[in-house]
């Protein structure tokens, strides 16, 4: 019960972290650099919106227009991070049948492959959550180190990124906690019984005793 609760708090902090870096506006920020030294704004680029904060404290955002204009890598992290939304919700579910606090089964061997199965899927999760932000963070430095690339159009990694790390962590734990927490298979010996030569050999026969 203990690795159970410790692997689905974990699980459920990750899938959290996931939501957290799917609504939040901070996986590319404006890098002040070169001649782009103007930092009354501030540039964030997120997986659905762009923001721009001003100093002031105002900040306006604006929703993508078209799903077709958009980069392929960032369409490509949008159905990454909702895959991965997906599967720790399924993984949740998953969990809750085959979990030692429920009753949904009887049976405690089958109870425990349940359970393991539900840490296999978040730890899936965990790599479909680790993939678009590994990417994004790859290709940010390759732009950040590009010499063609305009410096006004350079971006540095925000912090979505490190908690999207953070978050693919919890998953991965998470669900490699929820594996181990399968009890070990136990053998039932029926211990046979065999008649010693005392008995055989006596003077009074075992057909007699009730």
């Amino acid at each position: 019960m203990a690795l159970q609760v410790l692997g689905i708090t974990l699980s459920m902090m990750g899938f959290a972290g996931t939501i957290i870096i799917c609504a939040l506006p901070m996986w590319k920020v404006t890098a002040f650099i070169g001649t782009n030294i103007v930092v009354a704004q501030v540039f964030w680029e997120g997986l659905w919106m762009t923001c721009v904060y001003e100093r002031i404290g105002q900040m306006q955002c604006k929703l993508y227009d078209a799903l077709l204009d958009l980069d392929p890598s960032l369409q490509a992290a949008r159905g990454l991070v909702v895959t991965t939304m997906a599967l720790a919700c399924l993984a949740f579910l998953i969990f809750l049948v085959g979990a030692d606090c429920t009753n949904c089964l009887s049976n405690p061997r089958a109870k425990a492959r349940i359970v393991v199965v539900s840490g296999i899927t978040f730890m899936l999760s965990g790599l479909t959550a680790v993939v678009p932000v590994s990417w994004t963070a790859d290709s940010i430095i390759r732009d950040f180190h590009n010499p063609i690339v305009h410096e006004a159009l350079k971006r540095e990694m925000g912090a979505a990124l490190y908690v999207g790390w953070v978050t693919a962590g919890f998953l991965f734990v998470g669900g490699a906690v929820l594996c181990t927490s399968c009890p070990p298979e136990r053998h039932n010996y029926s211990p046979r019984y065999t008649l010693s030569k005392t008995d055989t050999h006596s003077g009074y026969a075992i057909k007699n005793y009730v």
